[in-house]
């Protein structure tokens, strides 16, 4: 009976101890409470809502509060908005919304099935980043696309799928360019790319050109023979084995020379429908 006794004095002395504290915390929530700038929601609603982080903010309430309070924050930050967005944000917080030109998430590998040889049958985690673990991923080109997916999950806005030569493709009508899944690859074969960008670069191997080509039919031996007839200069160059565009001096040309001069057929005119369109699962 004394235990008891004991026992309730304890529980209501706790009682009465978190009644105390809870009247104090409330007090000082109700005192000290800063009230939101309600422009701050009307900017957050008109977001897309992605939450992919493209903007630099830890999703679309952060960059609708910066945008509001930070006079130095933009209001074309929110990629994939876009312009409309952009022009909404720029009115409701008295900005300019400079304009941007919007991209495109491009996969820079064309090793699917049957075009980059395998090196071993994975069995492990359905996932690029597990499979990269075991030797570097299963095909002998340890540049390109792993094909598990992971990009595809990512992206917020439903604009990848795997096709069925097991690399993903983009659909260049949903993507946003919010680069979610570029940064979510472990191989890095993914770039953003403009929307004016003529051609690209399909592949990501830095080996040399004999080891490439026999990873990889589809490989960029880094010949030279874009760059050498490119006629733009320095619109192509060959870096560490591999032809990269430069976008910003790269133009639609008539000969299209980069192209044609290819002998693996690394370098191909970027088109809005993808030309693996056939998707699985």
């Amino acid at each position: 009976m004394e235990y008891t006794q004991i026992a309730l004095s304890a529980v209501l002395i706790m009682t009465c101890i978190g009644g105390v504290f809870g009247f104090i915390l409330a007090f000082a929530d109700k005192k000290f409470a800063m009230e939101e700038n309600p422009l701050i929601g009307e900017v957050e609603e008109a977001l897309p809502k992605g939450q992919c982080g493209a903007c630099g903010f830890a999703g679309c309430a952060k960059y609708a509060e910066a945008v509001v309070l930070d006079p130095d924050v933009a209001p074309n930050l929110c990629v994939p908005g876009k312009k409309e967005v952009a022009d909404i944000v720029a009115s409701l917080t008295g900005k300019i919304a400079e304009e941007t030109e919007p991209q495109f998430a491009h996969i820079r590998c064309n090793g699917g099935l049957g075009i980059a040889k395998v090196a071993f049958e994975y069995k492990g985690i359905h996932d690029c980043a597990a499979a990269k673990l075991v030797q570097q991923g299963p095909k002998f080109c340890k540049f390109g696309c792993l094909g598990f997916g992971n990009c595809v999950r990512s992206c917020p806005f439903g604009a990848m799928s795997m096709g069925v030569d097991g690399l993903p493709v983009v659909d260049k009508k949903l993507c946003t360019g919010c680069g979610k899944c570029a940064s979510i690859c472990p191989n890095h074969v993914i770039e953003l790319l403009p929307f004016s960008a003529p051609v690209s670069v399909s592949c990501s191997s830095k080996e040399m050109g004999a080891v490439a080509k026999k990873n990889c039919s589809s490989a960029c031996i880094g010949c030279g023979l874009c760059m050498r007839n490119c006629s733009h200069e320095g619109g192509v160059k060959v870096v560490d084995h591999l032809a990269v565009i430069n976008p910003a001096i790269c133009h639609t040309c008539e000969e299209a020379t980069c192209i044609t001069k290819c002998p693996t057929k690394a370098i191909a005119a970027l088109v809005a429908t993808p030309k693996r369109a056939e998707k699985i699962g």
